[in-house]
């Protein structure tokens, strides 16, 4: 089987808290978006946080 290209984005492995699971699945169905945007949303308010502590 071929390896999918990712061009904008890079694979990583990770793991989740069990009771967050199923709320982050609702939320993608209810929103419309993908898991992996809202990850990225997700960790760039987490970015900006700590940034803001250390700057």
């Amino acid at each position: 089987m071929a390896e999918s290209v990712l061009v904008n984005r890079t694979r990583f492995t990770s793991s989740l808290a069990n009771e967050l699971v199923e709320p982050f699945h609702e939320l993608s169905q209810k929103t419309r978006i993908p898991k992996s945007r809202l990850l990225d949303e997700a960790i760039e308010d987490l970015l900006k946080k700590y940034e803001k502590k250390d700057g």
